[in-house]
Parts: structure tokens; C-alpha cells; sequence
């Protein structure tokens, strides 16, 4: 998914907690699937900033030829203004756009 064309919001937002446990009959469940999505959003998101702030490196470290590059700082300002990976990744759980599966639930129903 695009989190940059997310529709979640930038500040934190209070939730009702049966919300989580109906999606997959378990609270702990249901953040532990947003915490480790939240996770892949923030990996995400570092590395395209990093590809990004990457061609505005240059090749010596001279202390004397660091300058402010305009380009760069409105990247940086960009990605800060984007949603926290937190508020994305619950956004997309409550909107079911995360795909999950609980090994253990499948094991134990075969059995």
C-alpha cells in the first residue's frame, strides 16, 4: 500500500477497543498485527527517505563545504508531515487492507 495516499490521520486518534478485538476475537492479537505493520511502514519509509536525502551526499566530508540544500530540507519536511507508521498501520487494519493469518488458529483447526 501507498502511504503516502493514505487517508489516515496525523494526529493521534482515540479508538474503541471491541473494534480491534472483532477483527480477530483478541485485542493482543489485533495490536500485535498493527506493531508489526507499523514496523514495515517505518521501513519503508526510511529507506525511501534515505534513497531520497542519498543524492544530495557528497563524496568529501569537508566540514567547510557543508551548505543547506533547499530540495532537501522540503523532503525532510515532507516525511515529517506524513502520518506516524503507528496511525497508518491501524488505519489499514480497521479499513481490512492488512493481510494476517495465525499459524496456530490453522494448526489447531486440522487437528
Amino acid at each position: 500500500m501507498d502511504f503516502k495516499k493514505t487517508n489516515a490521520p496525523t494526529n493521534t486518534v482515540t479508538r474503541d477497543m471491541q473494534d480491534f478485538r472483532d477483527k480477530t476475537g483478541n485485542v493482543y492479537e489485533s495490536i500485535a498485527i498493527m506493531g508489526k505493520r507499523a514496523n514495515q511502514i517505518s521501513v519503508e519509509i526510511k529507506e525511501e527517505l534515505k534513497k531520497k536525502l542519498d543524492e544530495f551526499s557528497s563524496s568529501s566530508d569537508n566540514l567547510e563545504e557543508v551548505f543547506e540544500n533547499r530540495e532537501q530540507i522540503e523532503i525532510s519536511r515532507y516525511y515529517e508531515r506524513l502520518p506516524k507508521p503507528t496511525l497508518i498501520a491501524t488505519q489499514e487494519f480497521m479499513e481490512d487492507k492488512v493481510y494476517y493469518r495465525n499459524p496456530l488458529k490453522e494448526s489447531a483447526n486440522l487437528d
